[in-house]
């Protein structure tokens, strides 16, 4: 059990997280290892974004201390919280690649997230649909292409046109 004290500075310690993040991700880890949830630990320290688990009466005091209305009492399980510098898409796509692994057991599961800037709670369903967008590496690269396809077949068509000239 934890001392008034050390309850205090763990909602200062998240409340300071909170204040400088983008993003939080919440999650529920009910049934992982501490191995499985160092592996996600470790990839999200990689961004910058640290995994706690946080009781949810403490949680509601960090949320407050911010000046958001969000009681995390509402979700069942065990609560872990993703402190995000990132944009959402960028952070959703991490914890929703580490939730498919273990989607079929149904141990890890996103509970929903918020839009730290706008004090905005997004539903679990968005958090998941943003985790399923490709990275923006990625969509940078479809447009390029998509570009670049006309270009290239009316080339192909002059091409041809030359060849058909020159017989």
């Amino acid at each position: 059990m934890k001392t008034k004290a050390q309850k205090k500075e763990a909602v200062e310690v998240n409340a300071k997280d909170l204040a400088a993040s983008q993003t939080v991700v919440l999650t529920d880890f009910t049934g992982l290892s501490v191995n499985e949830l160092s592996v996600l630990r470790r990839t999200l320290t990689a961004m910058g974004a640290p995994y706690r688990v946080v009781k949810k009466r403490l949680l509601k005091f960090v949320f407050e201390k911010e000046g958001m209305a969000f009681n995390p009492k509402e979700f069942e399980g065990q609560t872990g919280v993703v402190f995000s510098p990132k944009d959402m898409v960028e952070t959703a796509g991490v914890v929703y690649q580490f939730v498919r692994q273990y989607e079929k057991q149904g141990f890890f599961k996103i509970l929903g997230g918020f839009d730290v800037p706008t004090k905005r709670f997004v539903s679990a369903a968005d958090v998941t649909v943003m985790g399923r967008l490709p990275s923006r590496q990625v969509l940078l690269g479809q447009l390029v292409s998509m570009l670049a396809s006309p270009i290239r077949q009316f080339v192909f068509v002059l091409n041809q046109a030359a060849k058909k000239s020159k017989q």
